[in-house]
């Protein structure tokens, strides 16, 4: 008995034993499936890695490019550089400007033949002359607040004159119109041009006219002043405009306004061909006046402010000579609810865009603010209400 006993005990611990190791290895394969593992960076998809690296500015890209090979054949895939964005705003003292402009060049200078779409805003001019001059397929060029002057023209001209379809300039200082006139003469397939209203000139216009050109689709024009009474603005002909318009009958000519009252006289006197015009600063009645006796091709209006004398008559006046006006947009300004709901009446279901702030609308006899939504809409052929000031 004592026998039988001892082997049943045995049999009883070693089933025991058994269990207890089958549990310990169920944890430890519980344990194992938990562990999170870690991304492999390095096998990221190409495409994936390469819509990030278009997101991140020049340095970053150089930094990441060295986190391993994979993303180092990333960093030069001429996809990446097709779509060049630099900005580079620091003070010469800085230890970024001190550091990396030879790192900077080289990079750009490596990259420059796969270029067609740059944006570029820095000081550091030498980077864009390194575009300049290695690139050779530039489609569409944005400059701003650049120190580029007319020999870099001239430079990017001779290198990229088939292939330059578009060119926006913006506070660049050091161009003066002939260099402006060089890209025009040469890039005759040039369809987008923007510039400051010191570089149009009546010999740009002509050579933008020549039948070596293309018509030109858009031309944005600012026209801005600083400081009142220290700008001198000069007239462009009117036989230049007629030229340009007979040759581009469908161009879209943008002109932004940024000037005190005093400095549009040289404006306005004449017939000119745009099509959309932004007041940016106050304009008064008597400009907004000769804009309706001058401007037959206007698309769209946005006037920000004016002053204190209702645009009663200016209105009717738009309303009445451009027939094509589908677009107006009103901050300070005032007009009476009469004359707004006739402006509305004339211009009838062409109006697609218009936006009026509720402080323009002046009520009268005939309208109060509750009334003239109705009206308006009812002219219009949907409904309207005018934009409300945030009360916060």
């Amino acid at each position: 008995m004592k026998r039988g006993r001892t082997t049943n005990e045995a049999n009883s611990s070693s089933s025991e034993d058994t269990t207890e190791k089958e549990s310990k290895r169920h944890k430890i394969v519980e344990r194992k499936s938990t562990v999170v593992q870690s991304p492999d960076w390095a096998n990221l998809l190409q495409d994936i890695i390469l819509q990030v690296f278009q997101y991140l500015p020049l340095l970053d890209r150089a930094h990441a490019s060295q986190v391993c090979r994979s993303w180092n054949q990333v960093f030069h895939m001429p996809d990446l550089w097709r779509c060049f964005e630099f900005e580079l705003n620091q003070p010469a003292t800085s230890n970024l400007r001190t550091t990396h402009p030879e790192l900077i060049k080289q990079i750009i200078k490596r990259h420059s033949n796969h270029l067609q779409y740059v944006s570029f805003k820095s000081h550091f001019i030498s980077a864009l002359t390194v575009v300049f001059v290695n690139s050779k397929s530039l489609s569409s060029l944005k400059i701003d607040d650049t120190p580029v002057d007319d020999p870099s023209l001239k430079v990017l001209v001779a290198n990229n004159s088939d292939t330059l379809k578009l060119l926006k300039m913006s506070s660049c200082p050091h161009v003066s119109p002939a260099g402006i006139l060089c890209v025009a003469d040469q890039c005759h397939g040039l369809r987008e041009l923007a510039l400051n209203y010191h570089l149009l000139s009546d010999e740009l216009l002509l050579a933008l006219s020549s039948e070596k050109h293309v018509r030109l689709e858009h031309l944005r024009i600012d026209v801005v002043s600083e400081n009142p009474g220290q700008t001198q603005f000069h007239t462009i002909q009117k036989s230049s405009w007629d030229a340009f318009i007979k040759h581009s009958p469908k161009v879209n000519l943008v002109m932004y306004f940024f000037l005190y009252e005093e400095e549009f006289d040289p404006f306005f006197r004449y017939e000119i061909p745009v099509t959309h015009l932004y007041f940016g600063r106050s304009v008064s009645k008597d400009v907004l006046g000769r804009v309706g006796m001058t401007c037959p091709r206007l698309v769209e209006l946005v006037v920000c402010a004016n002053g204190l004398r209702p645009l009663d008559e200016e209105l009717i006046c738009i309303a009445e000579r451009c027939k094509y006006l589908s677009a107006v947009g009103l901050g300070e300004c005032e007009v009476s609810c009469s004359a707004f709901v006739e402006f509305v009446k004339m211009c009838g279901g062409r109006l697609s865009q218009l936006s009026i702030m509720e402080e323009v609308l002046i009520p009268d006899q005939k309208y109060s603010l509750e009334q003239i939504h109705w009206e308006v809409s009812k002219h219009l052929g949907r409904v309207w209400f005018p934009d409300m000031m945030p009360t916060w």
